[in-house]
Order: structure tokens, then sequence, then C-alpha cells
């Protein structure tokens, strides 16, 4: 029998079921050739690593049981209940690692130092997580982060370092697996040098780093298979060992025998952690490599096949050396970076605290009790790992700093340029003083002015109109943005509004992008943004009761979301398409004349280049407000005189009254980098040919 009209079948029904349980699947497949690439490879390691230094004195049975329940307990607090139970749930929109729990706080207190938060930022899509902003309680605790910089500061910085650290154990991480992995090849019968192992691991990692060009989900599906096989492998191998070498060995899951361990070794015991966490390398990549799967996926991988396997393989490697006790080798991973992978690990329970109490809205004791039961752990362990310090877990730690500080410097240089524009900018009293018309000469086209600003008028105008005082009869005030979510969506990225009232013919547009968004121009922002202002034209003139050509009053702040599609129609224009390598001649050029002249000396022997060209014309409707249709043609037409980009090419300098940390920061550190950095006209793709750089010194 047929289902009735509107009801759906079961079949249908399941089959978006089934699609998603095969994605997730696959998704987990994919993950063990990236994600779980340390954790499966550490058992090569961790047990000739716990067994050297002091603790060659106590390299029998009970030692072994004792390090043995050590790992099976690390293994399942910190990856399984920790990571997988917890801190997976705390993804910003598929988003992991310290970055994403500090957007997500950011978002639901005032914790961020960059005052360009605007309302708007709220309605996107991403923006909301958890419980809506309207349940939200001020707690003591965040009125106290909120109204101390220092305290927001300090935050900064361990979000900061916590992702440095992740860098610097990535430069060894790889390294460190590759040469565990091939030292194997020297118990063989033909024993390769210390020379020859280092030249194989070199070749591997050449030929690693070369296939990620070809993106993380191909090398997943590379890699995934060989990593599979190695875990079916040594769970094998880990059962036969138990079995046949000593089976009471699963006594030692109980965490009784980690007490007789401390109690036999003391001090040794507690130094001998630092080899110990090593069982966890690469457990923090299930939140930070989080962007390329989803959680479902990962805590599959980890819970039925990584966890079980690596448990096997540890207890029957345990096994094996309670009636081997000399085969356990003296190696040199004592110098392997532990160390910063516990201080990742430290960072991010700090930081889950916080988003225990501010974005899941929990009690401040079920926060406490997160942070004393995990830190307490990891602060054992961490404690420990100091001891590597002076034997190679040093250089993590430098490099982090260094990464560090060229962050924060870098943050502290936009921040206070940012806080100079903002201090400096134009009010709407003195830029409609000027008038329409005067003594400004308004000439044909549509100036783009880039500023950092989200509101007002930026103080690289004044400066401009000071020395020129000429502009475009249309001005367009443009601002890029980052807003603290990992995706900004097309149809969400353009807000439209004006700077001034309607006669002045001066907008504002805010594009919006993520932090995880790569900001990249097609060569078709020109046409998205005419039509953007085209749509927001008509939409204000639908909206307003009252639409007249003598409206005066203050109307800066006052936008709206425009989709930026390329493929979608505007209501008010008709926009004609048309791709050739050359500018056709039947079809006007966005450029002045005097431009096209020039432009081929300028282009002269580059390759010749798809181009799309568009032009806009009006639609003829006879019911089109007359003021909408005088506005829209002032549109049109300076689009096709010419559009010219102009920018700040500033220089920052601290004040002279400035300490002298400032100065180095800001005159060194910050110039350097900026020196060093991609040009905005360069990051932005602004034609070269168009552009207007006005110089601006910013003493801040």
């Amino acid at each position: 029998m047929e289902p009735e009209s509107g009801s759906s079948s079961p079949r249908s029904l399941s089959q978006p079921s089934w699609r998603n349980h095969c994605r997730n699947l696959m998704l987990a497949y994919q993950s063990f050739g990236v994600v779980y690439g340390d954790l499966s490879t550490s058992p090569l390691y961790v047990y000739s690593s716990t067994f050297i230094g002091k603790l060659q004195h106590h390299q029998n049975e009970e030692a072994i049981f004792g390090a043995f329940s050590l790992i099976f307990w690390t293994l399942t607090l910190i990856p399984l209940v920790k990571y997988v139970f917890i801190v997976l749930s705390a993804d910003d929109n598929g988003e992991g690692g310290p970055f994403a729990l500090y957007s997500l706080l950011c978002r639901h207190a005032k914790f961020s130092l960059l005052p360009n938060q605007q309302a708007a930022d709220e309605e996107l899509s991403m923006y909301k997580y958890g419980p809506s902003a309207q349940a939200a309680v001020s707690s003591p605790l965040k009125r106290l982060l909120e109204k101390h910089k220092k305290l927001r500061t300090g935050l900064l910085l361990v979000v900061l370092f916590g992702a440095c650290m992740v860098i610097g154990d990535g430069v060894f991480t790889p390294a460190i697996s590759v040469l565990s992995s091939v030292s194997g090849l020297q118990v063989t019968e033909r024993k390769l040098k210390e020379g020859e192992l280092v030249l194989l691991a070199c070749v591997i990692l050449v030929g690693l780093f070369t296939l990620q060009h070809y993106g993380t989900h191909r090398v997943a599906f590379l890699f995934a298979p060989i990593v599979i096989i190695w875990l079916i492998s040594i769970f094998g191998i880990g059962l036969y060992n138990t079995i046949h070498w000593n089976p009471k060995i699963w006594r030692a899951l109980s965490p009784y025998y980690i007490y007789k361990f401390f109690r036999e070794t003391g001090k040794d015991g507690w130094i001998s952690l630092g080899g110990i966490l090593l069982c966890i390398t690469g457990t923090e990549a299930m939140f930070a490599d989080l962007g390329h799967f989803n959680a479902l996926s990962i805590r599959l991988a980890f819970a039925f096949v990584i966890y079980p396997c690596l448990v096997v393989q540890y207890m029957g490697q345990a096994a094996f050396l309670t009636k081997n006790i000399s085969k356990i080798p003296v190696s040199f991973y004592d110098s392997i970076p532990g160390i910063a992978c516990m201080t990742v690990m430290f960072i991010t329970t700090f930081i889950m605290m916080l988003i225990i109490i501010f974005v899941w809205q929990k009690s401040i004791l079920l926060a406490a009790m997160f942070l004393i039961i995990f830190a307490s752990i990891e602060g054992v362990y961490l404690s420990a790992a100091v001891t590597k310090v002076a034997q190679g877990g040093w250089v993590p730690l430098v490099l982090s700093c260094i990464f560090m500080v060229v962050m924060y410097v870098w943050h502290y240089g936009t921040r206070k340029k940012y806080e100079f524009d903002l201090n400096n900018k134009v009010s709407l009293r003195w830029l409609l003083s000027l008038g329409p018309s005067l003594q400004i000469v308004r000439v044909p086209g549509m100036g783009l002015i880039y500023s950092e600003l989200a509101t007002g008028v930026p103080p690289i105008f004044s400066h401009f109109i000071t020395n020129l005082p000429a502009f475009h009869t249309v001005l367009v005030f443009v601002c890029v943005k980052s807003v603290p979510v990992p995706h900004v969506s097309v149809e969400e990225r353009f807000l439209i509004g004006r700077a001034c009232p309607r006669p002045y013919r001066m907008y504002r547009c805010i594009v919006r992008y993520g932090y995880m968004d790569i900001q990249r121009d097609n060569g078709d922002f020109e046409n998205q943004l005419i039509q953007s202002i085209a749509e927001f034209i008509q939409m204000e003139a639908d909206n307003t009761p009252q639409f007249t050509s003598t409206e005066s009053s203050p109307v800066d702040g006052r936008m709206a979301v425009i989709s930026a599609r390329a493929d979608r129609q505007s209501t008010s224009l008709i926009v004609s398409e048309l791709e050739d390598y050359n500018l056709s001649p039947t079809i006007r050029s966005s450029r002045s004349p005097t431009l096209q002249r020039i432009s081929p000396m300028f282009e002269d022997g580059a390759p010749p280049r798809r181009r799309q060209q568009v032009r806009f014309q009006l639609q003829q409707n006879p019911s089109m407000n007359a003021l909408v249709r005088e506005e829209l043609t002032d549109l049109i037409q300076a689009k096709e005189a010419g559009v010219t980009y102009i920018m700040g090419h500033s220089y920052v300098k601290a004040r002279r009254s400035s300490s002298f940390l400032k100065k180095m920061a800001i005159d060194f550190g910050y110039s350097f980098l900026r020196k060093n950095c991609r040009g905005p006209a360069v990051a932005l793709n602004i034609p070269h040919i168009s552009l207007i750089e006005v110089g601006m010194i910013y003493y801040v």
C-alpha cells in the first residue's frame, strides 16, 4: 500500500541516517592516517624510556606491573575520559584546539582585547553555541575577568602559549615517530648504523611532507590502512605475549599496583613518569584536528580500535618484560619533548574549566572538580617532565616562547593601531560639514577606502582630503574583519549600510571572515559590491516609511546583511556577463579611458588572463521610486567610470614617552613583522593599477 500524501516511508527516513553512519565511518577510517600516528607508535619507546636512568635499579616484576598500571590508567583517564567524553564536546562548530576554545569564550564574555565587536556579529548562524545569551548569568568571575584588562591579557598569553607548544611539539614529533619506527632495523641480523638510520628517516620525512601537498584527505586514505595494519599487528602480538609469558599481568589493571610502584621506587618512580606520559603523545591531536573530521568519528576510532589495541599491546609488552628483564633496551628517547605535549594538555584543562562555566553555564563547583581531577593528574606528569628540560626538552620550550613572542607582538601592535584609529576617527559632523558640493571636488568614479574600523570614518580619509580636496562621486568604506567564529557563510559575509545621509552617496561595507576562512578574492569583488549596495538601497526604500532626499539624520551604524553569492540576481539591476581574454570594445570597461590607455604599459609581457566582464543596467520598472532610480543610476555610472582602491600605507611608531619595552615591541618587533609580511593590497588581491596608497604615521 502506498504511503499517504505528505508522509514519508520508513525507507526514505532511514536513507539520511544510513548516509550519516557511512560518512562517520569513513571519517573514522580517515582519522587513523592523520590523528593517531603518534599514539599508535608510542609503544615503541614508552617502556624503554621509563626504565632508563635511576629506574634501572628497579627493573623487576613488581616495577613492570606498576608501570603498566600507570600506562593503563593514564590512557583511560586522559585520552578516553577527558578528551573523548568531555573535551570533544566543546568544539566550536566542528573546530578544535586552543584558539577554538578561546573564540567560544570571547563570544560568551567580553574577553577579547580588540574592541571591534558589533551587535550584527551575534546574528551569525555560527555565533550561537550552547545556551542562549539571554540565559547567561553574569557571575562574579565573569565580571572580574571583563573588568581587569591584565587578566584578559593573561588569558590570551595562556592560549598563545598553548598554541605555540603545539607548534613546538609538532616540529619534533614527526622526526621522533619516524626514528622510533625505523630503529627496529637495528635488531635485525644486518644491524644498521646510526647514520644509516638517520638517512633513512630523512628520506621518509621528505616523502611524507611532499605528500601533504595533496591534501589531508588523500594523506588520510593513503596512511589509514598502514596504521590499521600496524594496530592489528600490535594487538595480536600483545595478546600472544600476554597469554604466553605472563597471563597474571591483567591484575595490574588495578590501581593498587600504582601505589606499590611508588612505594618501592619513591622519587625514582616520580622521575620515570616522564617516560610514562609518552604513552599519550598525540592525544591533543584528537581535539586539534577536529576540523578535518568530526567528534563522533574520532570517538569511534579511539574507543573501539585505538584504545583496546594500545592497552593489549602495553599489557603484552609488560608480560614479556616480566620474564625477560634484560631485554629492556637502553634508548636515546629520553630527549623526546613528552613536556610540550603535557603542557598543552594542562592548558586545555584550564581553558575547559572556563568553558564549563561561561559557555556550558554549569556551576563553578563542577568546573572546579574537573580542574582538580585532571590538573592534579597532569600536574604530576608535568612536574616529572620538567626534569627532561636539560636533556632536550628545552628545545620545544624555546621554540614555543619565540613563537609566542612573535604572535603577541603582532597582536599588541595591531591592537594599538586599531585603538589609534578608533580614538582619531573623523566625526560624522565633520563629514557632513563638507556637504555634497562645499569646496570639495566630486570626481567621477567609485572610491573604495579600506580601513580596519567597523564604525565611523577612518583618519586616513581626513588625511587624504587634507592633501587632496577631492573624492569620488560614490564612496564606500570597506572593512575586512575577522569574527570569532570558524566560518562565515557566503550569505552572511557582507554587511552593507550608509556612512552618511543619502545625498552624499557614501556607504559602508563590512566583509566578515571566520578564523578558519581563507580571505580569497576571486576577482569579482567589485561586481558583488555593486549588487549588494543596490539590494541595500532597494531594501531600505521598501522598509522606510518616509523615503525622501532631505534625510539628514545620522545613519551610521544601521546595516543589513546582504548575500554575497555571485549567482544571485539583484532585484534592481540587470547583470550581463561576458568572459573574454581581452577587453571587448563593445562592452564598457570598469576602468576609465585614461587607465585603459595606461594599463597595457603595466601588463605588457604578462600572460593573457581570462577576465569576466560585467555590465549593469537598470530594470525598466515603472513602480520604482524616483529617488531609488536616481541613486542606482549614480551607482552604475560610478562603476563604469572606474573603481579606485584607497589604502593607508601606515608606519606604526611608539610615542617618545613610551617605555623601553614598548618601543622595542613596536619600533622593532612589530615594524619588522609588517615589513616581512604580505601587504594588505597583496593579501586582498587589489589591482595595482587602481591602487592609491596614503602614507600615514601612527604614534601609539
